[in-house]
């Protein structure tokens, strides 16, 4: 399964949320399956994003567009994203 996490920091979680999760067609037309949201509990503008998607280079080519970056700065984040794109090696089994 791939992955794709985006660390970025916002300036108002509630804000950013809201226009989050405006694109939430977008992001299922990207190949987007899902994914959970997390915050650093040290510095609560910092917030992590993990999505589980069906192909990298269509999730690469979403992240990578000026319409998307537009969009990230009207909901304020504010400093660049650090994208990852991650294919998974195994299961951790505890």
């Amino acid at each position: 399964m791939p992955y794709v996490l985006v660390r970025h920091k916002v300036a108002d979680y509630t804000k950013w949320k809201q226009g989050f999760d405006q694109n939430k067609d977008r992001r299922k037309a990207g190949g987007t399956r899902g994914g959970k949201i997390l915050r650093n509990a040290h510095d609560p503008s910092e917030h992590i994003m993990l999505f589980e998607v069906d192909d990298l280079e269509k999730a690469r080519q979403e992240l990578q567009s000026e319409d998307l970056r537009q969009a990230m700065q009207r909901n304020g984040v504010i400093d660049k994203p650090d994208i990852y794109y991650l294919e998974e090696i195994e299961p951790l089994v505890m």
